[in-house]
């Protein structure tokens, strides 16, 4: 027991220690001017940084109004397609924020890791199926079962068309090859990364006539992982709007064909007094100084088209296009004239 301390031993120690601050006060933080704390979840990890985000939230942007030029010709109808959201969560949250049944594409996406997932909402799904077999756009209560072969097969027109302009918005960063692995119906029953395992989550509204519904991409954070670098880099910011496809051309000029323009010819030019002008009665004839054998210009719709000659055909009062107005003109001769 030689270890035991006597009275003045522990009268020492005590004293020591009332005059010795606590450990967790002797050790103080430096403050920091306007710190600002921020709770962490450790759920929901944020892998994904805020450049990344922005690039991949600035390429489907354009992806968006590609995807809706393309998809309003195949369904020959005008098709609104935009970004609405690009979020970071857990493959779980993701699964049970969906509609069972759903259209839920498994996409293989190499050289990316894993694969990517392409859900579809039922309510936009059965008009667009409606629309590309002859129907309407009006909306009606959506089927809630899961997809016939057949239907399955016109979905496949659609998600082809995802994928190519998908592929298109990607290039700038990395080539992609895509194809449609496999389509479920539950998505519950497929997990294609740890349900604790971060996936970026873009999605899109689509606006069929009356109807609205809901697209989303899902890409898992490790198929992106190796090629974050690419993401951080300027590469994405070239990707620009496509050529008009023949379909888009042949779609528009089909609902402008029938459109009312306003054509104006301008005969001459002049200027009089406004006593004169106050004085004109009718069969009064205001001189100018244009040569009668110039041509004149035509304007649609308050734009100069074309140069024409004045004349009369099946005795109404008549002009012939000659050239269009930025193409160099001979001159109209007398006869050329009579002749219109």
């Amino acid at each position: 027991m030689a270890d035991v301390l006597n009275q003045n031993e522990l009268e020492n120690l005590l004293g020591s220690l009332g005059e010795a601050p606590p450990i967790s006060q002797s050790i103080k933080p430096l403050p920091k001017p306007n710190e600002k704390v921020t709770t962490y979840d450790f759920k929901r990890p944020e892998r994904v940084g805020k450049e990344q985000m922005r690039a991949l939230q600035t390429m489907h942007e354009g992806f968006g109004r590609n995807y809706g030029a393309a998809l309003s010709a195949l369904l020959r109808t005008i098709v609104e397609v935009k970004l609405t959201s690009v979020d970071q969560l857990t493959y779980s949250e993701f699964v049970f924020s969906l509609e069972n049944p759903t259209c839920f594409n498994l996409i293989n996406a190499a050289p990316l890791e894993g694969q990517l997932i392409l859900d579809i909402n039922p309510s936009l799904l059965f008009p667009m199926i409606d629309r590309l077999l002859g129907g309407a756009t009006e909306s009606a209560p959506p089927a809630r079962r899961p997809l016939t072969e057949i239907e399955l097969r016109l979905v496949g027109r659609i998600t082809s068309m995802f994928l190519d302009e998908l592929r298109g918005a990607w290039e700038n960063v990395i080539p992609l090859e895509l194809d449609v692995d496999q389509v479920e119906s539950n998505p519950q029953l497929v997990q294609i990364v740890p349900p604790n395992e971060v996936v970026v989550l873009i999605s899109f509204e689509l606006m069929l006539g009356e109807t609205r519904g809901m697209m989303n991409l899902c890409i898992p954070f490790n198929a992106i992982e190796r090629i974050s670098s690419k993401l951080s880099a300027n590469s994405w910011v070239t990707y620009s709007k496509k050529p008009s496809t023949p379909e888009s051309i042949q779609l528009i000029g089909d609902q402008i064909s029938e459109s009312v323009v306003e054509l104006v010819v301008d005969l001459a030019d002049s200027r009089i007094a406004m006593k004169d002008l106050i004085g004109l009665r009718t069969g009064d004839i205001i001189a100018t100084e244009k040569d009668i054998n110039a041509p004149v210009v035509v304007s649609g719709e308050g734009s100069e088209k074309f140069h024409a000659a004045p004349g009369a055909f099946k005795g109404r009062k008549a002009v012939r296009i000659l050239a269009p107005i930025d193409e160099p003109l001979r001159r109209v001769s007398q006869q050329d004239s009579g002749a219109a």
